[in-house]
């Protein structure tokens, strides 16, 4: 089965996280952040620092961390740092929290119920960030017994039940499995806007500035509505689907 990466939709969940999902009449906003003291200490133990070493566990789970999740983590730094007064700092930060911890699984339940302590009174935002991790699992096209396991793990200590995990790991699975649309290889190029005779190099430039063309900017963007998420996520799924067919014609990895 060729790979299907959903980037745009994790994507999009982060985004709709920090920037549009009201939380108890709250946001993520740069304001919030004007007075924080950044160390690395101060974010690792704060609520997006605890997210991102979730994110790094659940990346790592399977035994690595591919291109297009580490280009899908990368975004994710830049969406979190851009929150901050010193954002390049930020993302220093948060790339020595991810390397730590996708190391370090012995911890996995110690972050989990840090999180939660954090986050007990905002259920929609625990629903997303555990949404964002379960579609973090299915960016290689399959869920693995691993990562499975460590879903189950964290959800547990985010105050999920067994049935609501279930619940929401089969949505997203069902998704994936079902909403792929298949294209010939004419329109594969057609989509990536790009000529057959291109070169490989070409070929993997193009579908990344296109998978970031699609990717909502968290600063730029504003209320994004639940019909232009689906757009969007079609868009980038016929995307992936027109690349992942390129790479097997011409037999490219990464």
């Amino acid at each position: 089965m060729t790979q299907i990466v959903i980037f745009v939709i994790v994507a999009i969940v982060f985004y709709w996280l920090i920037k549009n999902v009201k939380v108890q009449h709250t946001t993520y906003s740069k304001k919030q952040f004007l007075g924080f003291k950044l160390s690395k200490e101060s974010l690792a133990y704060s609520e997006l620092g605890l997210f991102t070493a979730l994110c790094a566990k659940v990346a790592k789970s399977d035994g690595r961390i591919d291109e297009l999740e580490a280009e899908l983590i990368g975004n994710m730094f830049t969406d979190i740092s851009s929150l901050f007064p010193d954002p390049a700092h930020a993302k220093a930060l948060l790339k020595e929290i991810f390397e730590e911890e996708k190391n370090a699984p012995h911890n996995l339940d110690r972050v989990a119920q840090a999180l939660y302590d954090e986050l007990r009174n905002d259920p929609h935002k625990r629903q997303k960030m555990m949404e964002f991790l379960v579609n973090l699992t299915y960016i290689d096209g399959t869920l693995s017994q691993s990562e499975e396991e460590i879903l189950k793990r964290i959800g547990y200590y985010m105050g999920f039940s067994e049935s609501e995990l279930a619940s929401m790991t089969e949505r997203f699975g069902s998704y994936h499995r079902h909403s792929i649309k298949e294209s010939s290889l004419d329109q594969a190029y057609a989509l990536l806007r790009i000529p057959a005779q291109a070169s490989d190099a070409e070929i993997k430039k193009a579908y990344r500035a296109l998978v970031r063309e699609y990717h909502p900017d968290i600063i730029k963007s504003q209320g994004a509505s639940d019909e232009y998420l689906k757009e969007a996520t079609e868009k980038v799924q016929e995307i992936n689907a027109a690349y992942e067919m390129i790479k097997k014609i011409r037999g490219l990895k990464g």
